[in-house]
Formats: C-alpha cells, structure tokens, sequence
C-alpha cells in the first residue's frame, strides 16, 4: 500500500520559506497502526520526523505530513475514557460559558470530536451540539451517546454549510485537534465563518515550552504536525479574522495550553494571561532555533544514558518489557533505540491485545502477563500515565519487579515509590 506524504516547502502560519531543521529524529512508523501476526511478514514504512522552525515567525513544524486519510482511517484513541479527561472537560464547558456570556440554547461545534465527551459536557448545560470527525467508528460511539457527529474532516465548504443548516456557533471547540491540521489557514477560515460575532473559539494543544522543559519526546508523531506556541499564534489568528484573548496552561498530555479565541474586534478583552506567555516565551526565547536545537541536544544525551542502563541490564541477563502500547511508545521505541531491547508489551487495551508493535512487531500481550512472567524491568511507554500505572501496580513491584521512566530523566522505579508517598 503506497502511502501519501506531502513536503511542505512553506510554514504552516506565515507561509514564509525559510524553515530549519532544529530537531533532527529517526524516521518512525504510524504510532497506532498495530498489526497482526499473519501481517508480521510485510515490512512497516517508516517516516520522516523532524522538527523544523519558521525564522520569520517561530512556529515549529513537521514538514513531512502523512496522508489524513490514512492516520485517521482507524484511530482508536477516546477521550471520554478516563475521569480525570471528562473532569477537564466538564471545568472547559463551565468557565468557557460563564467567562463569555454563552447563551444556553447556543450553538457548540468541536472539530475533532472524537467520542463526544467534550460537547457532552455543552449539551448538559442547555446547548445544542454537533461534532465534526473523520474517524467512523468513534464517530458511532458519539452519535449512540446523543452527539450528532459529522463524519468528515472540517473544510471551509462544511463550515458553509454548518452555519446555513444550523446557524452560527456560539462555541467552536478544536481539542488536540490544532495540532493535527497541515492546512491551519482553511481551518482558521472555517472557524471564522462558523462564529457568531459575539462567540468564541477554545482550542487545547500541547504546549512547546513544556514539550521542550520536560523532554516530553512522547508527544512528537505523525498526527502532530505542528507544536504551538503562544507568539506565532497571535499573529496568525490575526491574519485571519481572529483573536487570542486568553490562554491557560494546564498538565494535560504533559503540559498543553487552552487558548480562547475572538473574531477581531469582538466583545472581550485581551487577558492579561496572553501577554504573561509572550513575555516568558520572548524571555525563554522560544522563537529562536539555539533553544530547540538545544531541546534536540538533550534527547540524545537521553538516549545515550537509557541505552547504557538498558545495555548493563541486558548484559545481565535481565529481560525487558514495555508498559503501554500507546502513540508515544511508538516514538520513544523508535528515537531511543528500543526495538531489540523490548521483547513484550502490555497494555489493557482488547484492541491491542495479541497485536505487534508498528515497525519492530513487538508482541502485545494483556496486563495480566506482567504478573504472569514477571519480567525483571518493564519501561514504561505510556508516559503520561506513568505514576497511576506505578500505583496501580504494587504487586508487581512487591514482587520484586522494577519499572523504569525515561522522562524528562530515567528513573528505575521499586517498592520504595510508595514509602516515599
């Protein structure tokens, strides 16, 4: 099967040329496209990485953009399956009505809608909601929970038609779905013309300072093509219409930023929260290539220390597995040289069970195996939720097992984590 992959030549935000590479990464497989063992035999291409920065406006970028259609065609991340994401999203529904005025019987669009969660929470307050994915199957898990869902990627054309059948939105939401657009300009325009002139657009994104500050590799692959920042932003939502007028950092995915958006000219007031984040990423000096190609610096000497623990406890003869088949595994397997070190992963995903890694057919074996085999260490890939992993497995540390972090910095994990609690 011959995938589609775009070099953009152009920044994502200024459309100026003059782009450099400043993070240079190894070429890695589709993070979740696991594969069965009758698949085992056909190798798993494998694509560009790298991290580039706009000289002329900051903003970092992949240039490499695999074909949509391809990444999303059986995604199978949910929102709603965790509390602490559907408490958040209960907290963004609340404030965001309250904070701008939003009429109950308003409009809420998400872009990027996933299972519903997020407009859920709208569609408790009194709003009517629709969601926009291109993802099918989670699109019927939306649509049985009361959420009708647009099974599409968000256009200018759809936007048009949005507003003609249902008026303008009150709210446009696009949660960690910002990141995933080669085509921002279109969805800027689209967001533009769904607004009514008093509404507001919310987006979270990962946030680049935290990405570079706690060496969070995990959340750099195919479907993040862009790394947002707070600068290059003001200036491109102006370009189109639109305007930043509050921005909250939060510990979601590792650290992300909630920003609201205006059409140029509306009702609320620039917070004092944009100018906040202006003034430390001008002081971090966020915008120049010195501190990304620094951040780069960093992994590998990262990945020179984890490979020389992994290699001790190898020579050992100490087995290995990995926690977690989730999207930043597939990242940190490829960039930190795990593929031959890892021999098992679990994970309690039904979906992934009895699967292979993308790329290195790595077995993905249920959680249960942990306690089953027992390896003498066990990386954890899922690095977002490494400290419930840990907790919800004393045993396997009681028994003797260690759990092994490796970021922001490698830690080996024993019974000790919870004396210390």
């Amino acid at each position: 099967m011959q995938i589609k992959v775009i070099r953009r030549d152009t920044c994502r935000l200024c459309n100026s040329f003059h782009l450099e590479l400043v993070v240079p990464l190894a070429p890695t497989p589709v993070a979740e496209k696991y594969v069965t063992p009758e698949e085992s035999g056909v190798p798993t291409p494998k694509y560009p990485l790298d991290l580039y920065q706009c000289r002329t406006c900051g903003h970092v970028q992949m240039r490499d953009v695999v074909d949509p259609a391809f990444l999303f065609a059986d995604y199978t991340y949910r929102s709603g399956i965790t509390k602490r994401i559907i408490d958040h999203f209960d907290e963004i529904a609340a404030s965001t009505m309250g904070r701008f005025n939003i009429r109950k019987d308003g409009l809420a669009v998400d872009i990027g809608s996933n299972d519903g969660s997020l407009l859920g929470r709208f569609k408790h307050r009194g709003m009517c909601v629709l969601g926009v994915d291109p993802a099918t199957e989670i699109a019927k898990v939306a649509m049985a929970a009361g959420v009708p869902t647009i099974t599409d990627f968000m256009s200018l054309a759809l936007a048009q038609r949005i507003r003609l059948e249902h008026g303008p939105a009150s709210v446009v939401c696009a949660f960690n779905v910002f990141a995933h657009n080669d085509d921002l300009a279109g969805m800027a325009e689209s967001i533009r013309t769904l607004l009514a002139p008093d509404g507001v657009f919310v987006f979270e994104a990962s946030y680049l300072l935290d990405i570079v500050d706690r060496m969070l590799l995990g959340t750099i692959f195919h479907e993040h093509v862009s790394h947002h920042s707070v600068k290059p932003l003001v200036s491109f939502l102006r370009q189109h219409g639109l305007e930043l007028i509050d921005v909250q950092r939060n510990s979601i995915q590792g650290g992300s930023i909630v920003g609201t958006v205006q059409p140029l000219g509306g009702p609320h007031a620039v917070s004092s929260t944009v100018h906040d984040l202006l003034k430390l990423e001008n002081d971090r000096q966020l915008d120049q290539p010195a501190t990304l190609i620094e951040f780069g610096a960093n992994l590998q000497r990262l990945k020179k220390q984890l490979g020389t623990l992994l290699e001790e406890l190898h020579n050992q003869g100490k087995s290995i597995w990995g926690y977690g088949a989730a999207r930043s595994g597939t990242t940190l397997i490829a960039q930190m040289d795990l593929g031959e070190v890892i021999t098992r992963i679990v994970d309690d995903s039904p979906e992934k069970q009895n699967r292979l890694s993308p790329g290195d057919h790595i077995p993905v074996l249920p959680t249960r195996a942990l306690y089953e085999q027992m390896p003498a260490y066990t990386l954890i890939l899922a690095w977002i939720h490494a400290q419930p992993i840990i907790r919800n497995n004393r045993e396997y540390l009681e028994r003797g097992g260690r759990f092994i972090v490796c970021v922001p910095e490698i830690q080996v994990i024993g019974p000790e984590f919870f004396s210390k609690k």
